[in-house]
């Protein structure tokens, strides 16, 4: 009796100890996966976060001693006249992007939403650009854009204007063009997260408003936009992010001119780092971006979530 109770002892034990060990095991497995992510974050992100907050409050060029600056660099980026302009531009830019973005890829959503033969070509050729080189885009479009020989400017003389704009070589119009062409860019993304979500809407509710009554346009708004909520919120939390932080392509259409035409929150820290050399101003204004992003942001999440609750 005493045998056979001693080698259940041990057998629990074994078990108890199998059981520490395969846990343990789980746990080194899991971490060997978050490990390296946790790394390149701490390597690429946190330490040059944290090096930043340092930089706004220094005056450095990058060769010579890092001095402390205080709030030197903030008092001078918003006394300046080319930063405070910078930002109505990111603006402007940011809500006519978002705004026609959204509205241009939702539309574009619903047109190719269709079991039509051939669609699969359209809704190709709609989403390439997005994958396109940037420095490709940026090229067709100068060439588009062009005052004399541009296919833009002929097409709007044979409609009869007689003196259209210089687009991206006029201070008038420049910011224009370049918004055109994100919008042109981008659209072809977030049409397919809007094609996702309306396939997604349960075709009985559809087929129940149909015998109903409804006509397209009711099924489309009592119906189908609501089950879109968090697709749209989406769309546009994505969209004013990278619209704050466009860089590329307004580099390479018109590298922040004419003049200071087009030149944004993005394209004004550039600028201060590497052609001004000072990082510490330039590090300013990129928490100043950081702050306003983070503000529209919280914004839109509190937003998004009384809609939801609602």
């Amino acid at each position: 009796m005493a045998t056979k109770e001693k080698a259940d002892r041990n057998a629990a034990a074994s078990k108890k100890s199998s059981g520490m060990t395969l846990k343990r095991r789980q746990t080194i497995v899991g971490m060997s996966f978050i490990t390296p992510n946790f790394i390149g974050f701490f390597v690429l992100i946190l330490i040059p976060v944290l090096f930043t907050f340092r930089l706004c409050f220094s005056r450095w060029d990058g060769y010579n001693p890092m001095e402390f600056a205080g709030l030197e660099n903030f008092r001078y980026i918003f006394t300046h006249k080319v930063f405070q302009d910078a930002v109505i531009k990111t603006l402007i830019f940011t809500v006519c992007s978002v705004g026609i973005t959204t509205f241009l890829s939702l539309g574009l959503a619903v047109l190719i939403n269709q079991k039509l033969k051939g669609i699969g070509i359209f809704r190709t050729a709609i989403f390439f650009p997005y994958v396109a080189s940037v420095v490709a885009v940026a090229a067709v479009w100068q060439m588009l854009f062009q005052k004399d020989m541009g296919l833009i400017n002929e097409v709007l003389r044979f409609f009869g204007v007689a003196d259209p704009p210089g687009w991206l070589a006029s201070t008038k119009w420049a910011l224009t063009g370049v918004i055109i062409v994100n919008i042109w860019k981008s659209m072809g993304y977030y049409m397919i997260i809007y094609l996702a979500a309306l396939q997604d809407v349960p075709t009985s509710l559809v087929e129940a408003s149909m015998i109903d009554g409804a006509n397209a346009w009711q099924r489309f708004w009592k119906v189908k936009w609501p089950l879109l909520s968090n697709a749209t919120f989406f769309v546009v939390m994505m969209l004013t992010i990278n619209s704050f932080k466009s860089f590329d392509l307004i580099y390479a259409l018109t590298e922040g001119g004419p003049g200071t035409a087009t030149t944004l929150m993005s394209n004004y820290i550039y600028n201060q780092s590497f052609v001004s050399w000072d990082y510490g101003r330039a590090s300013a204004a990129a928490m100043v971006l950081f702050a306003i992003v983070a503000v529209i942001t919280l914004f839109q999440f509190r937003i998004e979530k009384k809609f939801s609750n609602d």
